[in-house]
């Protein structure tokens, strides 16, 4: 088997005397749609803050193209490629949409030039201009980010994640709040997204996750309840206890 694009082993998260994740053992391969799923309380949002480097694990490793980032500062991460969009949009508010992912851009090319008048980088507007496209908000680049709808402001957080040019893109909760049309579109983006980089999300919306990813994660209690594809999920019947709130077969 190729090396998967990532591995977490034996991770465990204590908070004090709380332990958020305990002994969990996962990987994921280079090129696949994923979730970590589970009910409110499994330790997923942990794990997720774990991979993406917001937490450094009280115990266990990860390691990133075969490569042990474990504890590894978090720009490291998106140095060595990894990318993550929140939960809770995270925007320059007051800033246009082409301005925000010009920001993102210039962070990765040109972080010393503090003294260089930005218009004399007109290839970072070139690339904002082409993540806008990317994600479907060509039209909007000119708008302030808080005058986008919320659905739109979650595309422009993923065009600014876009910008560090990632091998793995970690979603969470990417519908949060989003009507049906907007999850929708933000359905036909990730998929777009998943054909080019490996993508993990952790998102709640049980139809979303069986009908766009490959592998499913499940969680419970903080520990690893069960993973497979959508079919092995759907018919798992610890899952269907725990997560989908059926009983057990008479």
């Amino acid at each position: 088997m190729s090396t998967p694009i990532l591995s977490a082993k034996n991770i465990t998260q204590r908070f004090g005397a709380f332990t958020a994740v305990n002994n969990v053992s996962v990987s994921f391969a280079a090129g696949k749609l994923a979730a970590i799923i589970g009910p409110n309380g499994a330790g997923k949002s942990t794990l997720f803050n774990v991979l993406s480097g917001a937490f450094a694990p009280t115990a266990g490793e990860i390691a990133f193209d075969g490569k042990d980032i474990t504890g590894v500062a978090q720009h490291e991460f998106a140095r060595r490629g990894i990318a993550k969009s929140f939960q809770i949009t995270n925007l320059f508010p007051q800033l246009t949409a082409r301005e925000n992912v010009r920001v993102a851009v210039q962070m990765r090319y040109s972080r010393f030039a503090i003294f260089t008048p930005r218009a004399k980088f007109t290839e970072w507007a070139d690339l904002a201009d082409a993540l806008l496209e990317r994600v479907g908000l060509a039209d909007r680049r000119d708008r302030l980010a808080r005058d986008l709808a919320h659905g739109e402001q979650r595309c422009l957080e993923i065009a600014m994640a876009l910008a560090c040019e990632p091998k793995l893109l970690l979603l969470d909760e990417p519908t949060a709040g989003m009507s049906p049309e907007e999850t929708m579109v933000m359905m036909q983006l990730i998929r777009a997204l998943a054909n080019e980089r490996t993508v993990i999300l952790v998102e709640h919306k049980m139809k979303l996750v069986m009908g766009l990813c490959e592998r499913i994660i499940v969680l419970h209690h903080g520990e690893l309840l069960a993973e497979g594809t959508p079919d092995e999920i759907r018919s798992n019947a610890d899952v269907k206890r725990v997560y989908l709130g059926q009983g057990p077969s008479k």
